[in-house]
């Protein structure tokens, strides 16, 4: 298939933002495919500019910051780096996809029966995951301070402190094995009275003397001024409630990606996470997903920008591959069949 040169569309188009979006937007602006990125609704908690990022304080674990980098800052050095090899962004979100064909068409923030926004030769799709939350204003509000949705990105902050976990299922029930390493105590609360994880998630949850279950609990409300205090429970039972003195919160009720515009377009798995096979590549030619949007286990910002850049590669090769020409400045290996230079 030739896909036609016309001056309105563009090689790439990048649906997303955060780490993945804006590390495919490095490497394809790098191999002179002069990306766009629709970076989403600052309005927005589940896909907001920066992604999920952007909710967090002090990142420790992405390499090469020896003292730590805010979310924030790190996502604003993403994109700086971006838009110095020539990425352009176009602010809003993605209302509609026609995928039926190459080049695909993309409405931005308009009137989905009007003409599209973009037009684009190949599609990379990575508009992530957001968490499931209680929906508490004292949540959001502490958010970053004490509560948390990544025991693994948080939990070396409270070495030596009492914490929560809220949820049953193997999400909350490894969560909370995770954070007995760091914590004194853990609080596992849960709505009913027995786990809804496997049953060798919980024989280990039991046989560790470090957690603590509260049965047929719900955080009613999360305390703190600027930090996390506490919590009060309301029993689901009685109605009766208890505050409990501790430092920080995880939520763990589970995920959603923002899949929800790609429904019956692209080949998705049970839970909504779009699925992927010779790298990057879904079930529609010249489309790839990258990052948490297809990613329902480890969910780090060092994978998703690893898997950006595999999104990017994936698809300057297809492109290329299509043109009869070499693929581009992308520090990789000219023949598509051969693997990438580690750059």
């Amino acid at each position: 298939m030739t896909i036609p040169h016309d001056s309105s569309i563009r090689d790439v188009v990048i649906l997303g933002s955060g780490p993945a979006g804006l590390t495919a937007a490095i490497y394809t602006a790098r191999a002179s495919l002069s990306p766009v990125v629709v970076e989403g609704e600052p309005s927005s908690t589940s896909d907001q500019p920066g992604g999920q990022l952007m909710l967090t304080t002090e990142v420790e674990n992405y390499p090469g910051f020896v003292d730590g980098v805010m979310g924030p800052d790190l996502m604003a050095a993403f994109r700086a780096q971006s838009e110095r090899f020539g990425a352009q962004f176009v602010p809003g979100k993605a209302r509609r996809v026609d995928m039926s064909a190459s080049p695909f068409s993309i409405w931005v923030d308009d009137d989905p029966e009007g003409a599209p926004t973009l037009r684009s030769r190949a599609l990379i799709v990575s508009t992530g995951a957001r968490s499931l939350m209680l929906g508490l204003e004292s949540e959001s509000r502490l958010l970053g301070h004490g509560v948390s949705t990544c025991a693994t990105c948080d939990g070396f902050f409270f070495r030596g402190k009492e914490i929560a976990v809220v949820g049953g299922g193997d999400s909350a029930v490894e969560e909370a094995l995770f954070l007995t390493k760091f914590a004194t105590k853990v609080n596992l609360i849960h709505r009913r009275d027995q786990l809804r994880a496997s049953k060798i998630m919980q024989q280990r949850a039991f046989a560790n003397d470090r957690i603590v279950f509260r049965w047929n609990s719900v955080v009613e409300d999360i305390v703190g001024n600027g930090s996390v205090s506490g919590i009060i429970l309301r029993d689901t039972l009685d109605g009766s409630r208890t505050t409990v003195d501790l430092d920080g919160v995880f939520v763990a009720i589970g995920h959603v990606p923002n899949t929800a515009l790609f429904e019956g377009l692209l080949d998705m798995d049970a839970n909504g996470y779009i699925l992927t096979r010779d790298g990057t590549r879904t079930s529609v030619d010249g489309v790839f997903a990258a990052g948490d949007v297809q990613d329902h286990r480890y969910r780090q910002a060092v994978t998703s920008a690893g898997s950006g850049c595999m999104a990017a590669i994936d698809a300057e090769r297809w492109l290329a591959a299509r043109e009869g020409a070499e693929p581009g400045n992308t520090d990789t290996l000219a023949t598509a069949g051969e693997p990438a230079q580690r750059r």
